[in-house]
């Protein structure tokens, strides 16, 4: 009961402050979109990198692994 309440004074203090800080909270969203986008988009390149490599092993290993008949 008593999160309960505490969440619900908080969740009424954080509507109250953004009410009151619109432009500030305005500017730091403004700042920190495109650092997320830049950190994101650095990830997804990193793990699309990674499956590539993956891939490549994998596709050597196929090839390493068939038997060769004409020997």
């Amino acid at each position: 009961m008593k999160t309960l309440i505490g969440g619900a004074i908080g969740a009424v203090l954080g509507i109250i402050g953004l009410a009151i800080w619109f432009k500030a909270f305005l500017q730091l969203l403004a700042g920190v979109i495109p650092a997320m986008l830049l950190l994101g988009g650095g990830l997804a390149l990193y793990l699309g990198f990674d499956e590539l490599k993956d891939t490549w092993k994998k596709e050597g290993a196929e090839e390493i692994s068939v038997p060769d008949s004409d020997q």
